[in-house]
Parts: structure tokens; C-alpha cells; sequence
């Protein structure tokens, strides 16, 4: 597991991460990065937890009105 050592930048606290840890998240500079609160500590992930939630909410949505997007679907 690699360390992540913070410095001081300005005002602010920076950290480096590994270009191995960095490629295996698919992570480029740039890129967001969401710190996860999870039980266990914090998750980095370059994923955004609300557009997993907003993608739950599609397919409901979908789901519920699966025969009306079937017919648009011929047209």
C-alpha cells in the first residue's frame, strides 16, 4: 500500500500519489477525485457517488415507463 505524505502548499495541504495508483483508478491530472466517508475510513474514488444515485433513479423511471420508451423507440 503506497504512502501518501502531506505538504504544506501555501494555505493549503497537498499530497502526491503514485502514477501506479493513479493509472490503476484510471485518474489523470485534472480529473476529480471524491473522498467517500465509509466505516472503515475514507474511500478515494474517481467516481461520483451522485451520479450513481441519479442513474438509480433513471432506470426506476425507466423501468416504469419501459412501453412508452419502447414505442418512442420505432419511431
Amino acid at each position: 500500500m503506497p504512502e501518501l505524505k502531506l505538504r504544506r502548499t501555501g494555505n493549503s495541504l497537498s499530497t502526491s500519489w503514485p502514477k501506479e495508483a493513479l493509472a490503476r483508478m484510471n485518474a489523470r491530472e485534472g480529473d476529480t477525485l471524491y473522498a467517500i466517508e465509509t466505516p472503515q475510513g475514507f474511500l478515494v474514488t474517481p467516481f461520483d457517488p451522485k451520479f450513481e444515485k441519479t442513474m438509480e433513479a433513471a432506470e426506476r423511471v425507466f423501468h416504469r415507463y419501459k412501453n412508452a420508451y419502447r414505442e418512442l423507440s420505432k419511431k
